[in-house]
């Protein structure tokens, strides 16, 4: 018994057999893609709903895919190989280990300021008792403390929680709103589009649950104690329900935007449009619904930060072990309370809050969204070119439909990062 226990101890938990034993398992995939749901997705789908029904539904699926297929390479290269996305990297050129280290340090204090004001705006709404700067540094005071502790399981409890919440009470309001079923499924099944819908399309499909943080998929795992090419059945189902519920939250938002602004003028415009929005809920039917919606959208937007706070600190620390390549084994994981993983973390809070007081939070969303988009063709093209390599077993290779979904994903990812920039300029 004490042998057996012995090595338990040094092979890890035992991957489920049955699916029933896997949908309990479940965790990683979740946290990986709401992270990824931030309010932006949540503008974007309530503007196609309220623009054009539901006809673009099947470019929310097939964003899902393509997520799914993006995320799921993060996993079967580092349980496959036992690197991480940052060894993987290093080992194309010091060239893809120096953007992610000159891009993790700009995007960093862009991106705490912007969810900052992000959180906050939802949360003002809610409770008008502080400014807008005061509320955002009370959020990224709070993500700071959480992470701080150390303690991964808490974390993917409480990001779990947020799921639950934002599923229930934005896939609530949109039942309340009693739409047509059938004509959802037209949307869905039936590809089409209508002039000036291309870049919303481009859009839904880029956004669906898609951030840096899709490169911290593996350290998740190494936290859930998933280790080896046994636990790739196990990630592949995590991966499909996580964006399976996301499809579903976000085709909820479109129903939002169909059923209650398509025959109406209002347009919904950035993060105050879903001010805006509850308000009219609330107008419509009751007080309760335009609370359901904005705490959803809050959980939305908090869970999107909380994510990001837990994960991309990860890839920072294994940057600076990369560089460095003394001290820690390359074999061992990277802890929570590695100083360089703290560092990062300090780096999203502190700085961010000197960007708070030029009181201009769509701005900074926009500003860091461009820069955002310039990491997804990078990742797409990386993972192509990794799992297409001796690097990997061929049995743990790409297969045609796989290099086909992503080499999509770059020629859209390019698309998106150039009218990013068109737009910031």
């Amino acid at each position: 018994m004490e042998s057996e226990s012995k090595q338990l101890a040094q092979t890890g938990p035992i991957p489920p057999k049955t699916f029933g034993q896997k949908l309990r398992n479940v965790g990683p995939g979740f946290v990986t893609a709401a992270t990824g749901v931030g309010t932006g997705d949540l503008i974007a789908a309530l503007v196609a709903g309220s623009g054009f029904g539901m006809m673009l539904g099947w470019a929310i699926i097939l964003g899902s895919i393509f997520k799914f297929f993006l995320t799921e390479g993060v996993g079967r290269w580092h349980l496959a190989t036992g690197k991480t996305m940052l060894q993987g990297w290093h080992s194309l050129g010091k060239w893809a280990t120096s953007y992610f280290g000159v891009y993790s340090i700009i995007w960093g204090v862009l991106y705490g300021a912007a969810a900052g004001s992000t959180s906050a705006l939802m949360m003002r709404s809610m409770f008008p008792i502080m400014p807008l700067w005061a509320w955002a540094i009370v959020h990224l005071l709070a993500a700071f403390a959480l992470i701080w502790t150390g303690k991964y399981l808490l974390f993917e409890r409480l990001m779990l929680v947020f799921i639950g919440i934002m599923f229930i009470t934005v896939v609530g309001t949109a039942v309340i709103l009693l739409p047509d079923i059938g004509n959802i499924i037209q949307g869905i099944v039936i590809p089409r589009m209508d002039a000036g819908s291309l870049l919303l399309v481009m859009g839904l499909i880029g956004g669906v649950g898609g951030t840096i943080t899709m490169a911290s998929y593996g350290y998740w795992l190494q936290e859930k104690k998933w280790k080896g090419k046994a636990w790739i059945s196990m990630m592949r189902v995590d991966n499909s329900v996580a964006y399976m519920v996301t499809a579903i939250f976000t085709l909820s938002l479109m129903v939002i935007g169909a059923e209650f602004l398509h025959s109406s003028s209002i347009k919904i415009e950035g993060e105050e449009g879903l001010i805006i929005l509850s308000g009219m809920l609330g107008e419509s039917f009751n007080g309760v619904v335009s609370w359901m919606f904005m705490l959803g959208a809050w959980c939305a937007a908090f869970s999107s930060l909380l994510g990001v706070w837990n994960g991309v600190p990860y890839l920072f620390a294994d940057f600076i072990r990369t560089i460095r390549k003394k001290g820690q084994s390359e074999n061992q994981p990277i802890s929570e309370k590695d100083p360089a993983y703290r560092f990062y973390l300090f780096w999203l809070t502190f700085p961010p809050m000197l960007l708070l007081f030029f009181d201009k939070p769509v701005g900074l969303v926009l500003l860091q969204g461009a820069l955002g988009a310039f990491l997804m063709p990078f990742l797409a093209i990386t993972l192509m070119w990794l799992l297409n390599s001796k690097r990997v077993e061929l049995d743990y290779r790409n297969g045609w439909v796989t290099n086909g979904i992503l080499g999509i994903s770059v020629a859209l990812f390019c698309g998106l990062m150039i009218n990013e920039l068109i737009n910031m300029f």
